[in-house]
């Protein structure tokens, strides 16, 4: 365990977290496999479209998979576009051309979103 400010005096007072400013061991913010903290907006997200077998797919990357719930993410995302989608090397893949949409979503989680591709 971590030594608090002041540790052994009368104003000793436990390490808390920059972000949130709770003490270490209450802190819910997200934290990548190095233990750092990485809010969403620090995540420099992209959406591509990319064409497979005569069909469209909708490619997000750029999530940090240690600091974000990508299950989570996935299903809000499959149940907002009524499509199927699963994640795959760290990204999120959406079946169908639904870039547009999912900027939107992705932008309304907090997240920093580009599109990307032509």
């Amino acid at each position: 365990m971590m030594a608090g400010l002041f540790d052994g005096t009368s104003l000793e007072r436990p390490v808390t977290c920059s972000t949130c400013e709770r003490a270490l061991a209450d802190c819910q913010c997200p934290k990548n496999a190095k233990g750092e903290v990485v809010l969403p907006k620090d995540q420099p997200i992209r959406i591509r479209r990319e064409k497979r077998r005569g069909k469209f797919v909708t490619v997000i990357a750029g999530f940090d998979p240690a600091a974000s719930d990508m299950r989570g993410i996935l299903a809000r995302l499959k149940s907002a576009c009524a499509a199927g989608g699963t994640i795959n090397n760290d990204t999120i893949e959406i079946q169908g051309d639904q870039r547009d949409r999912l900027l939107k979503l992705i932008q309304e989680l907090g997240y920093s979103a580009k599109l990307a591709g032509g």
